[in-house]
């Protein structure tokens, strides 16, 4: 057993404008109040419950409850297996999170981070995060290790309800064309080249209304529905690549 103390930080930040809602009458503030659907008057935090509707009853949970259900508390993540990233199916993934070692850790940090580099594999991982079981991997990002959360499997939805079209096992001319297509169309990916255009272009239109200028909105763009033979589409698409 290898025990590397670190500290937890979340990788991520949100790009959005934090944006409040005001009255359109004089721009005072909104609250929300929670108020009883029955007699329409302001409940005190103090008096909510939760509860679980079960078979049209609802069933009350106390704190006793949560504290029964809790996985044991701890303040460590136990790597149980390693396997290969690509085993891991990206609709798994939730939120990241990076690992900084302590000064006693930071040997076996860069070790255990240098070893997975190496190896093409991550961990597969649990901890408990406030009060609730999480699984994760670990995996080697440049200098460090980033902790990714991943979902159970019964949070995925199941697909069966879907009305979906049979999955083509053989190769067709239109598979084969469009496999040439995305061949043509492959490159590294790179990041840098995708930015988050909406918000820096709302954080310009609210400078403008802050001057006095009025927004200038795009008309939007209509997409008609492919007509013709599919065949001859992907044909025109290979032909627009080749000429670009």
């Amino acid at each position: 057993m290898v025990n590397i103390p670190v500290k937890l930080y979340s990788a991520v930040e949100s790009s959005t404008l934090d944006l409040d809602m005001l009255d359109s009458k004089d721009h005072s503030k909104i609250r929300f109040k929670r108020v009883n659907e029955n007699t329409g008057r302001e409940v005190p935090y103090d008096q909510i419950v939760k509860a679980y509707d079960y078979d049209g009853n609802y069933v009350v949970l106390d704190d006793e409850d949560y504290e029964a259900a809790a996985p044991e508390k701890s303040k460590t993540i136990d790597i149980h297996s390693f396997v290969k990233e690509s085993d891991v199916d990206s609709i798994f993934f939730d939120q990241p999170y990076y690992l900084e070692p302590v000064k006693t850790g930071k040997k076996a940090f860069a070790l255990l981070r240098d070893a997975l580099r190496q190896s093409g594999k991550v961990g597969v991982s649990s901890f408990v995060m406030r009060t609730k079981e999480t699984l994760a991997i670990v995996k080697p990002l440049d200098e460090v290790l980033v902790l990714n959360r991943i979902r159970f499997k019964e949070e995925i939805r199941d697909i069966k309800d879907l009305d979906l079209p049979a999955v083509q096992k053989t190769k067709t001319k239109e598979i084969d064309l469009a496999l040439k297509l995305i061949d043509q169309l492959t490159e590294e990916f790179n990041i840098d080249e995708y930015k988050d255009t909406y918000s820096a272009k709302l954080m310009q239109i609210i400078k403008q209304k802050a001057k006095g200028k009025p927004a200038k909105v795009r008309k939007l763009k209509v997409v008609h529905k492919q007509s013709g033979d599919l065949m001859d589409v992907l044909k025109a698409s290979l032909k627009t690549k080749k000429a670009s």
